[in-house]
């Protein structure tokens, strides 16, 4: 056979695929039950509303819980009360599914906080901590009960994340945990591997779907963890959850956090990217008496602001949406000043990056806004429903596409993305002609491969075909 020294042109109408998947907004809500039992009042356009009801309204679809195994310190701060227990969480799920959402359990695995800092061993374990057979089988033990009860109670997480920030090793000692950074990765992963597992039975045994992930603090690390697990067998996952805070990962920008998705979605394909934690001030101002712990601000979010707030957080996630990552949670919105005590002083320490003003209204311009804000679409092809046929023509000498419809576009908010074959985006064109059947779009230059023309009315899919570049 010849071999054309032109690209062959490969032109397939895909009215029928939508290249798009629902891209999870929402927040760690964790602190919400307490606060009301602290006497918090949360209101929106200053009338006294359920907060999860608050956050499904404007826009949220995912809901992260944090589960402490036996947080007893909370006995000191509140007679009788708990949070963040097992009973705490199953109260919280039913309030999330309640008004629509989804729910993402976050193991901590320990009493307290675990974080890059801590990763402290449940008392509970404690006497078994040195034998890593025996302490994977109470971590396989544990899990699986969670899950099997929640199961049992139509309580079922659409997600679950084993292990919170863990870029230390998990599960350690008191001493070993403060003598420093710690990772046996054998050790590690065996114990991962046995949560991992106790995740896929209870879904089997109980015939759940979940999406089961790893949680990871700081975009610049995060590669190196993430193929050190692949290394030590730690694979039966499905996502890869971020930290991402200017205060602690900067100098780190979200254009780098978006290139950091990139290579990940390149080189784990098969695993969705998520930013599980990130938060940003509204003001320096505070509330009440507990330190707050966010007090850097990014030099082009600045100075704080509701508005600097919720344009961070647009950035971050049009940025993350484009580099294939599938969504963006924040850290504690609903964590506002109270009466009630935490270890280290009465009040919040994020009241200042919530959502609310010092009075518990919902700032109308700040991150409560970005909850409904338009990131442009996502880089990952599902099954769904164009309506508007169209043809391309790719001109390589000239790096473009001629695009041909069926009739004119009619007045609307019509854009389109090409996507390339891992699902990222490589150019969007926020504006299209709508007084005519026929125009042409420059595009960069482009390796060999499948691309994909999506055509959007906003966020809703109107047609699609693929170009396939063959040399």
């Amino acid at each position: 056979m010849k071999k054309t020294s032109q690209p062959l042109i490969l032109l397939l109408l895909l009215s029928n695929i939508l290249l798009g998947q629902p891209f999870y907004v929402g927040a760690d809500l964790s602190y919400t039950n307490e606060m009301e039992d602290c006497g918090v009042v949360f209101l929106d356009d200053n009338q006294p509303r359920d907060p999860f009801a608050i956050f499904a309204d404007h826009g949220a679809n995912l809901v992260r819980l944090r589960l402490w195994h036996t947080p007893a310190w909370y006995d000191t701060l509140h007679v009788g009360n708990r949070y963040s227990d097992f009973a705490d969480v199953k109260r919280s799920i039913a309030r999330v599914h309640a008004q629509g959402m989804q729910v993402l359990l976050d193991f901590h695995l320990s009493d307290s906080w675990a974080d890059p800092g801590h990763q402290v061993v449940p008392a509970a374990w404690a006497a078994v901590v040195g034998n890593t057979p025996v302490l994977g089988d109470s971590v396989y033990q544990y899990v699986y009960g969670v899950l099997r009860e929640l199961a049992e109670q139509d309580l079922w997480p659409e997600m679950v994340q084993l292990g919170n920030e863990t870029n230390r090793g998990i599960l350690q000692t008191q001493a070993a945990n403060d003598g420093g950074w710690v990772l046996d990765w054998h050790r590690n992963a065996t114990l991962f591997n046995r949560g991992l597992s106790a995740i896929r039975a209870a879904a089997a045994d109980y015939q759940q779907q979940v999406k089961i992930g790893l949680h990871l603090a700081g975009p610049a690390s995060v590669e190196w963890y993430v193929d050190q697990f692949t290394q030590h067998g730690v694979t039966d996952y499905n996502f890869i959850g971020i930290s991402y805070y200017w205060a602690w990962h900067q100098p780190t920008t979200i254009a780098q956090t978006g290139d950091v998705i990139s290579r990940l979605r390149q080189a784990h394909p098969n695993k969705e990217v998520l930013i599980l934690e990130t938060g940003y001030p509204w003001t320096l101002a505070w509330n009440d008496s507990a330190a707050n712990i966010i007090n850097d601000l990014s030099p082009a979010y600045s100075p704080a602001s509701p508005e600097a707030q919720y344009q961070w957080l647009v950035d971050l996630s049009q940025e993350v949406r484009q580099s294939g990552g599938s969504g963006v949670l924040y850290w504690e919105p609903a964590w506002v000043s109270s009466p009630c005590r935490t270890p280290w002083g009465q009040g919040s320490h994020q009241e200042h990056a919530a959502f609310f003003d010092f009075n518990n209204n919902v700032l109308p311009t700040g991150g409560m806004a970005w909850l409904g804000a338009d990131f442009g679409p996502t880089g990952v092809a599902q099954p769904g429903t164009g309506t508007t046929k169209l043809t391309l023509s790719y001109q390589p000498a000239s790096q473009q596409v001629q695009v041909a419809l069926t009739e004119p576009l009619p007045t609307g908010n019509w854009h389109a993305v090409l996507f390339n074959v891992d699902g990222k985006g490589v150019q969007d064109w926020r504006e299209l002609p709508t007084d005519t059947a026929a125009f042409t779009l420059d595009l960069p230059t482009l390796p060999n491969g499948v691309y994909f023309f999506t055509l959007f009315e906003g966020q809703v899919v109107r047609g699609s075909a693929a170009v396939g570049v063959v040399r």
